[in-house]
């Protein structure tokens, strides 16, 4: 099997860290986050009841999203800066499509050689001063089914595409007619793994190529 087009999650995924919750345990609201974050992850509750809910509690600044997008990279999975040369030098579309930080994404994109127009995650707003004032609430990725909608985006002419992630979001792609690499690296999810088209349990990301 061989793909066109390939995307990735990033937390979990690219990164052992979950952005969002080490953001939180930064602000000091750690517990409640993971807790929110997990629900959705394993498909319990609704992603968009608690997207704005988990970022009105943390409100990330400036300053705390360059924090996180440096241990975004100082945390990077094992196996993926080789994933990501393999990938580009056979010549593949590669993208990041994450429910995460955009701005915080970013740095860790440069870092793969991910050029930032392929990588779709939510933007988020600031103030003068570099203080939050909001997120982009119109983005597909802050809802349930917003990865498959960006998989249809991406894949205008029909080709064969796959999604490589741990939560439940990634496996929604599959509505877009996307092969799903459940990757269970960092965290295996139960659920995760019963839906997958595939699942991978080892640590290293390069174990994903073989089915890409």
């Amino acid at each position: 099997m061989s793909f066109d087009i390939i995307c990735f999650d990033c937390d979990s995924t690219l990164s052992a860290i979950e952005g969002i919750d080490a953001l939180a345990e930064r602000a000091g609201c750690g517990a409640a986050m993971a807790a929110l974050t997990n629900a959705a992850m394993n498909g319990e509750v609704a992603l968009e009841t608690v997207y704005g809910q988990r970022l009105n509690l943390i409100r990330p600044d400036k300053q705390a999203i360059e924090w996180v997008a440096e241990l975004y990279i100082e945390r990077m999975v094992q196996g993926a800066a080789e994933v990501f040369q393999q990938l580009q030098a056979q010549g593949k579309q590669v993208h990041i499509i994450s429910g995460g930080l955009k701005q915080a994404i970013l740095p860790l994109a440069a870092k793969l050689n991910i050029d930032a127009g392929h990588v779709h995650a939510v933007d988020i707003l600031f103030d003068d001063a570099g203080h939050y004032l909001k997120f982009n609430e119109q983005s597909p990725l802050a809802r349930n089914g917003g990865k498959a909608e960006v998989c249809r985006q991406l894949n205008p002419d029909n080709l064969k595409l796959a999604i490589v992630g741990d939560g439940n979001t990634d496996m929604e792609a599959k509505k877009a007619g996307a092969f799903c690499v459940g990757f269970g690296g960092v965290v295996a999810r139960d659920n995760v793994r019963e839906q997958a088209d595939v699942f991978v349990d080892e640590p290293d990301l390069q174990a994903v190529l073989a089915f890409l």
